[in-house]
C-alpha cells in the first residue's frame, strides 16, 4: 500500500498554524480537533517545522507557564521528515520507529498535500495483515 491510498480514505485535510502563533494557540487547536501535532508553514506555504503534543510538554518542563506565551518559531522542530503520496506503508512504518515521531507530512513539489499518523499507519496495516491472513485461509482450504 502508498500513502496516496492512505490518504484517499482519511482525507487531505491538515491543521496548520504559522511561526509567530503562540504556543498556547497552538495547544488549543491541537486539544479542540483532537490531534497530536500541528504543522509549521512558512510565509510561501512550505512546511518549515512541526509541533506535538511532545514538544508542547517539553517547553513547559524547560520554562514553565511561560512556555505558553513562547512562539511556534522557538519550540517548533524545524528539520522536518516528510514524504510523498509514493512511499509504501513498510517505508513510513520505518521512518518513524527510527525517528521517534507519529507524525510525517506529505510534499509533493514543495506543496503540503497531507499529514499522516502512526494510527493511519497502523489502521492501514492491520487491514493489509487481515486481508493476508484471509487470502492464506481461502488459499489452504482450496488447496
Amino acid at each position: 500500500m502508498i500513502i496516496g491510498q492512505i490518504l484517499k480514505s482519511k482525507g487531505r485535510g491538515v491543521m496548520t498554524a504559522r511561526p509567530d502563533d503562540s504556543i498556547q494557540e497552538i495547544a488549543l487547536r491541537l486539544a479542540s480537533r483532537k490531534i497530536g501535532a500541528i504543522l509549521i508553514l512558512g510565509d510561501s506555504d512550505n512546511v518549515v517545522g512541526i509541533i506535538s503534543e511532545r514538544d508542547i510538554i517539553r517547553l513547559i518542563a524547560e520554562h514553565g507557564a511561560s512556555a505558553l506565551t513562547m512562539l511556534a518559531r522557538d519550540g517548533m522542530t524545524r528539520d522536518v521528515v516528510s514524504c510523498t503520496r509514493e512511499h509504501t506503508l513498510d517505508e513510513i512504518m520505518e521512518t518513524m520507529t527510527k525517528g521517534r515521531f507519529r507524525h510525517i507530512p506529505v510534499v509533493e513539489d514543495g506543496t503540503l498535500v497531507g499529514i499522516v499518523s502512526i494510527g493511519d499507519v497502523v489502521k492501514h496495516h492491520t487491514a493489509e495483515v487481515e486481508l493476508e491472513v484471509t487470502a492464506m485461509r481461502g488459499y489452504l482450504a482450496t488447496g
